[in-house]
């Protein structure tokens, strides 16, 4: 079984939570998943199956979409409505309007100061185990591309209100609202957050723990896993012969004056026979194709050579 299971992360689960169970339900342990959720977030969590695993360092669109809850008011140690609240402030006079307006100028790419409550590592160690020491270190602003913000509901009486962001990888939506409450002058903190998107994969398409688990006690869980060439749909196409398909996957570099490339550097491959076979790169220096991950399982054991015959 390879490919990818989309599941709808529960609240209080960690996303590693999620790979154990799944290795319990699928009896396997090659999984892995793209994009970490924290565990008061839900939604889209892609897990990658069997040799697509190979995969997940290699995404070629990491778009996120998230519809996050927030309150104005407070400053709290995680940026979220879990941690200790370190502030309170009067946030009267705010108004939909207001924050439209912030929220405008907080979009592209931006510099983003990882939060001391992450994964981020420095120095060898992951942030949040030094915060749970009560340490805060020095970090560095990472670069985060946001695509869309958007205040989609707003209660001026009581603080309360609802974004929808759209951003890439490794942008933290906690740090959004926190910069948010900053920008207004009396702090914000996350009280819930939704990944309704992940790497092209809507939440409409995710299934629960509880319906993998009843998939599989029926015999039908592979029914449920996508395949691996959905998520390089969005790369330029590279169609090879029977011929060429031999010598790609026993490893040899093809020639780029053999092949009918298109415009671009980086290809989804595809075998006849064989379908979908991984991404290539177009080393134009050279004049090769270079694999870049094979994704179709070991290949076949056949001799090199006798594919150049």
């Amino acid at each position: 079984m390879n490919g990818i299971l989309l599941i709808d992360k529960p609240q209080g689960w960690t996303s590693f939570d999620v790979i154990g169970k799944l290795r319990g339900i699928l009896h396997m342990k090659r999984l892995g998943h793209a994009g970490t959720l924290d565990p008061m977030a839900t939604g889209v969590l892609p897990v990658f199956v069997g040799y697509a695993t190979k995969a997940c360092g290699i995404l070629p669109d990491d778009t996120k979409a998230y519809t996050a809850g927030f309150v104005l008011g407070q400053v709290s140690d995680t940026l979220d409505c879990t941690g200790s609240i370190l502030e309170t402030h009067a946030f009267a006079g705010v108004t939909a309007d207001r924050i439209t307006d912030q929220l405008s100028g907080m979009t592209g790419d931006v510099m983003q100061l990882p939060p001391m409550y992450s994964a981020v590592k420095v120095d060898g160690k992951k942030l949040y185990e030094l915060a749970r020491q009560g340490r805060t270190v020095e970090r560095t602003p990472r670069r985060v591309r946001i695509d869309k913000l958007e205040l989609t509901a707003f209660d001026p009486a009581t603080g309360e209100g609802m974004l929808h962001i759209v951003c890439g990888g490794g942008t933290y939506v906690r740090t959004v609202i926190d910069d948010l409450g900053q920008a207004l002058g009396c702090g914000a903190v996350m009280t819930s957050l939704r990944r309704t998107l992940s790497n092209n994969f809507p939440i409409s398409r995710c299934i629960t723990i509880e319906q993998a688990q009843a998939l599989s006690d029926a015999g039908s869980i592979e029914t449920a896993v996508i395949p691996i060439a959905e998520v390089f749909r969005v790369l330029p196409k590279l169609l090879l012969s029977p011929a060429q398909t031999r010598l790609y996957r026993n490893g040899v570099k093809l020639r780029l004056s053999d092949l009918k490339l298109l415009a671009g550097d980086r290809f989804a491959v595809y075998g006849n026979p064989g379908g979908f076979l991984g991404t290539a790169l177009a080393d134009r220096e050279n004049g090769v194709l270079r694999i870049e991950r094979n994704l179709a399982g070991e290949p076949p054991l056949a001799d090199a050579r006798q594919g150049k015959q």
